[in-house]
């Protein structure tokens, strides 16, 4: 039963009908009456006064509420480790052939909003609520229990963070954080900056999109969108030669860096913005026998799908035209906002418009490690497709 001094917030009949039909998250306009403050664990009840379940409460995101558990079952410290105990066993048991993976996937992981990530000995985490905010020692606690790491750093520089009134930072929570981390993918080492790296350091998401696009990979690669080299490296082993490409001057020293410690001299990295290098190795007549397009979410919110489109069928149409007739396009989108269908109907008008005949090989996600959860479509982000240019 709901005890009187347990915050509670009520909400209307559309919100319950949207718990009832799978999705954990409740909006602001679907509450009703609030009896808590910001950050705390509550009863959200409905219209008729029965307790739905319980939630992490925000006073200042569009997402008040995030459940947590349905019906008249506690959401104490004891159902956070059980969780993380059943996420991280998970990552476990997938025998993943790297020292870098995500241990705790949120939503998908019945744990909303708190993210770990894993890098050999240290961890990353990110608490995206003010709820995992007001837990976040304890849940620093738990990890320390479960996997004795030599510590745990705090990645939140996330701008969703501002949506729910926190401060933006990075902070040492738990041991020691040294400047790099080396971190083993398959037979390559990345030196990672835990700190300062995109996302909590590496784009750990697309681990199993590299190893399958390894499988087609041969003669000359263009890899755009480069960062670290992740890509580069892994296929650059199997490539005549690996042509790398980002905007970044400071991920590009640092994949020249990667490719010197895993001794590959076919790596080629070069500073540039993508699109005016599309269309200069077009003009110059180059041509390859892979691309890889793995760019950045082009649509962070809805009002950018259109601008999106646009990016996103301008670099593929440009990929394309740089392909050899057999040569392999990986394509990738991480923009939650660009469907799967939707972003297939932009790769086949950019191959429409490049007179090229296009097969699909494959089409990928985001890696297992990072689960999608059946009902909540914001957990399907990334899209990857392999395909085949025929003619």
């Amino acid at each position: 039963m709901v005890t009187r001094s347990e915050p509670t917030v009520i909400i209307n009949a559309r919100g319950e009908d949207r718990i009832r039909a799978g999705h954990p998250w409740i909006y602001q306009a679907d509450v009703v009456s609030v009896h808590a403050e910001g950050g705390d664990t509550v009863a959200v009840r409905g219209p008729r006064g029965r307790t739905i379940g319980r939630g992490l409460f925000s006073d200042r995101s569009q997402i008040a509420l995030r459940l947590l558990t349905h019906g008249e079952g506690p959401a104490g410290l004891d159902l956070w480790r059980d969780r993380m105990r059943s996420a991280i066993a998970f990552r476990r048991s997938l025998g993943i052939n790297a020292n870098a993976c995500r241990l705790v996937h949120g939503e998908a992981d019945l744990l909303p909003s708190f993210v770990v990530d894993e890098y050999g000995r240290h961890l990353v985490v990110q608490a995206l609520s003010q709820g995992t905010g007001r837990l976040l020692p304890d849940l620093v606690s738990i990890l320390v229990d479960e996997l004795h790491p030599d510590g745990i750093l705090a990645r939140h520089d996330q701008r969703v963070r501002q949506l729910e009134g926190l401060d933006q930072s990075v902070d040492v929570l738990h041991g020691t954080i040294p400047d790099e981390v080396t971190i083993r993918e398959g037979e390559i080492e990345f030196g990672v900056d835990l700190r300062r790296g995109q996302k909590t350091g590496l784009f750990l998401d697309q681990r199993e999109n590299r190893a399958a696009a390894r499988a087609y990979a041969q003669g000359r690669l263009l890899d755009c969108f480069s960062y670290h080299g992740s890509f580069a490296l892994q296929l650059a082993p199997v490539c005549e030669g690996v042509e790398a490409v980002d905007v970044s001057d400071e991920a590009v020293t640092r994949l020249a860096q990667n490719a010197l410690r895993n001794g590959l001299t076919n790596v080629e990295a070069r500073v540039a913005n993508v699109f005016d290098e599309l269309r200069r190795l077009e003009r110059a007549g180059e041509q390859f026998d892979m691309v890889v397009l793995d760019p950045p979410a082009f649509a962070k919110s809805k009002d950018a799908v259109d601008k999106a489109y646009a990016g996103y069928k301008e670099i593929n149409l440009r990929a394309l035209k740089l392909l050899r007739t057999g040569g392999i396009l990986v394509t990738c989108t991480c923009s939650y906002h660009v469907s799967e269908a939707a972003f297939g109907e932009i790769v086949f008008d950019a191959s429409t418009d490049a007179h090229a005949s296009v097969t699909v090989l494959e089409k990928r996600m985001q890696a297992r490690d990072h689960p999608v959860l059946l009902g909540v479509p914001e957990t399907y982000y990334l899209k990857c497709f392999i395909l085949r240019r025929v003619a």
